[in-house]
């Protein structure tokens, strides 16, 4: 049974900055494409960032020079370095693990983005 457990989330400024983490277990992490995605009520989810299992990365241009994905493997985690926080980042943000043409998705974490 796969479960995904996202965290870090929380309130900050504009400018400034929140790591997310997303814990894995039950999947054969290494192996798989792992992808922050977001949502705003009335709005579709939205792919944040993506990376492959040989750590290619992918980013949405609205969040490009300004979030880092990145993976541990060896402690089947996968993370979300946000940086230069602005007002429209606020979202509930979603980890999600790609296994055979579905994906699994952790509980979220909300982000707010506010002064």
């Amino acid at each position: 049974q796969v479960q995904l457990v996202e965290s870090g989330g929380g309130l900050v400024q504009p400018g400034g900055s929140l790591r997310l983490s997303c814990a894995v277990s039950g999947s054969r992490f290494s192996t798989h494409s792992m992808g922050w995605y977001r949502t705003v009520p009335g709005k579709e989810r939205e792919l944040v960032a993506l990376i492959t299992s040989r750590r290619d990365t992918n980013y949405a241009d609205s969040v490009k020079d300004r979030f880092i994905i990145s993976r541990d493997n060896a402690k089947n985690t996968v993370y979300l370095q946000m940086n230069n926080l602005k007002v429209e980042d606020t979202a509930v943000y979603y980890c999600g693990d790609h296994i055979e043409g579905r994906w699994y998705w952790g509980q979220g974490t909300q982000v707010t983005v506010s002064s």
